[in-house]
């Protein structure tokens, strides 16, 4: 490939900073932080609409985890310092643009942490790694659907395509996923838990 990629990203420098043992879990310590998170991530007016819609009737689950909820009274924080974090992340104002890739060549980007990759913001544009260049480059929607179309048509069999999910997808967005991937004709909807848990599953 010629691009000096490195396999994989590399490991945290710093070593985790450990502590004696707090004697709550919760309270104005948390509150602070979670704020903290929300507000240099989100702003202040995304912040309380976003922590006061987490795990709501008429608002959205945590991205966080999986801790059931109640069926009858809800609170106002029904959700966790951790889960304010991942809420904070999803919601972020950064944005990766095509200036930033740019930037910043496909080698240069594998030797950068993942916690660095993420926390550079969300994609403006469609972006595409031609062949012989060392950077990504934005291309228009039209395009970036028409490669993609004729990707699919061009396999022998619909069951060579994977159509990958994340299970930090909105329910939404997966029911029309797996319908564009059976109308195509597979199932082939592997997910990120698929990966997190096949060490479980091995086990």
């Amino acid at each position: 490939m010629g691009r000096d990629v490195a396999a994989t990203t590399p490991s945290e420098s710093s070593p985790p900073s450990l502590s004696k043992p707090k004697d709550v879990a919760a309270g104005i310590p948390a509150v602070i932080s979670s704020l903290t998170h929300g507000i240099t991530r989100m702003g202040t007016l995304a912040s309380l609409r976003n922590f006061t819609s987490v795990n709501r009737f008429d608002g959205f689950d945590c991205p966080g985890c999986a801790w059931p909820d109640p069926d009858g009274h809800r609170t106002i924080a029904e959700f966790c310092e951790n889960g304010a974090k991942a809420v904070a992340d999803e919601g972020t104002r950064k944005r990766a643009g095509p200036e930033f890739w740019s930037q910043w060549s496909v080698g240069e980007l594998s030797r950068k942490s993942d916690q660095w990759l993420n926390s550079q913001g969300r994609l403006t544009h469609p972006m595409i790694l031609r062949p012989g260049s060392d950077y990504y480059s934005e291309l228009s929607w039209d395009e970036a659907f028409d490669i993609i179309a004729d990707e699919l048509v061009s396999l022998d069999n619909p069951d060579q395509a994977v159509f990958y999910t994340s299970g930090r997808t909105s329910n939404e967005a997966a029911f029309l996923w797996q319908l564009l991937a059976r109308r195509f004709g597979t199932n082939n909807l592997p997910d990120c838990s698929n990966m997190c848990h096949e060490s479980s599953g091995v086990a």
